[in-house]
């Protein structure tokens, strides 16, 4: 099957929408026959991600890691967070770059630190209510202990393991086909890692808003690979009395939905854009910066997922069942019939698209291509014999 296969337009006639062309199939790209180039690309970026985890590791917040946090009551204005940032700088504690200045509200100022002494709690205290305007005595402080951090880690690892056992089990019962289930949680494992290792390499701290982040992103994910897989199905229906493969009508399907899924990502991930760049390039830091990361990173690898990583891993592990390998060779058996019926060789092309050790059969007699796209010069036009000579 090639890339792209088109149909002249008839002299005259208004051209069609790229979305139409696509759904009716006048022009379509082989996803599932490229999909040894999608796995080399996701093997890459997981290759990436993984060796980001491992090397830099992730940059834990106070929330995680345990440390102090001072509030005091101030009327914030554009100048605030820098003001406070630089008087408490300007003490010079050791260890302190990982030092956290945001506003609650519009009369609150907030500060992280490491863990203190009670030497460095008061020295920061004063450097704060006198930007503040106010008695140390004011600042309020509080600890944080890492043992917090870390029941909300171990609740949310268990809580993504049920999730992922639910979601297979819903898929599983709604399209009554597990290997539906294993290719979409494959996919979102992708999305994951990818999403974790962009974080790890950018070295955004990993705050409870990160976290949000990540879980939001898995609804997402599977959102985008259901709606393929809903098509995929509704084409599959009733395959084997059909002249199609299941890497046809799956590969059809993902062209079908394409321009559906790019929308859906595009309008999605404009406004997480917004929030990441106001996060990142205006507040510098704070929620916004850590929640828009994740989501973006999180919608663009699920939109990915869906087409270049699901589809064709379904369609792979639905070709090695003994139904599909049987209606393969019953499609080869009827295009060798033809062939021999017809007494020329047509242009051959594989049974199951992208896949090298298929057997060649003809792509009219299939379905791959229509008819009239095979070259006419191919074709035996049938010979015309006198009355005298059919006699004899």
């Amino acid at each position: 099957m090639s890339d792209q296969i088109t149909e002249p337009q008839q002299g005259g006639a208004k051209k069609s929408s790229i979305a139409h062309r696509l759904y009716t199939g006048e022009i379509s790209y082989d996803f599932i026959g490229h999909r040894r180039r999608w796995y080399t690309v996701s093997a890459v970026l997981l290759l990436i991600s993984i060796l980001a985890l491992s090397i830099r590791g992730f940059n834990m917040g106070i929330e995680f890691r345990g440390g102090a946090d001072f509030q005091a009551p101030i009327a914030v204005t554009a100048a605030t967070v820098d003001d406070v940032r630089t008087a408490v700088e300007e003490l010079n504690l050791p260890q302190n770059d990982d030092l956290s200045v945001t506003t609650v509200g519009d009369n609150t100022v907030r500060v992280q630190t490491r863990p203190l002494v009670e030497a460095e709690v008061t020295a920061v205290k004063g450097a704060i209510a006198e930007v503040a305007g106010i008695q140390p005595d004011e600042v309020a402080y509080s600890l944080i202990g890492a043992s917090w951090g870390q029941q909300i880690t171990t609740q949310a690892a268990i809580a993504l393991v049920v999730f992922l056992v639910l979601v297979m089990g819903l898929i599983w019962a709604y399209f009554r086909e597990f290997k539906m289930s294993i290719a979409a949680i494959l996919a979102l494992l992708h999305d994951l890692i990818v999403t974790v290792g962009v974080y790890a390499l950018v070295g955004f701290t990993v705050t409870p808003a990160t976290m949000i982040g990540v879980l939001t992103i898995l609804g997402y994910s599977l959102y985008d690979t259901v709606v393929v897989f809903d098509k995929i199905r509704e084409n599959t229906r009733d395959l084997t009395n059909t002249r199609h493969t299941y890497s046809f009508q799956a590969n059809n399907a993902v062209n079908q939905v394409l321009v559906r899924s790019l929308n859906t990502t595009i309008i999605g991930v404009l406004p997480v854009a917004a929030l990441l760049f106001t996060g990142w390039f205006i507040l510098g830091t704070g929620p916004l910066k850590d929640l828009g990361l994740a989501l973006f990173v999180g919608m663009v690898a699920g939109a990915y997922s869906s087409i270049f990583i699901a589809t064709p891993l379904l369609a792979q592990m639905r070709e090695a069942d003994p139904d599909m390998r049987e209606h393969r060779e019953r499609l080869s058996r009827r295009a060798a019939r033809a062939t021999e019926k017809h007494g020329h060789k047509p242009k051959a092309v594989t049974v199951a698209v992208g896949d090298p050790t298929a057997t060649p059969v003809d792509p009219s007699t299939l379905g791959l291509v229509s008819a009239k796209d095979v070259d006419p010069g191919t074709r035996r036009q049938p010979s015309r014999q006198s009355r005298n000579q059919r006699r004899k």
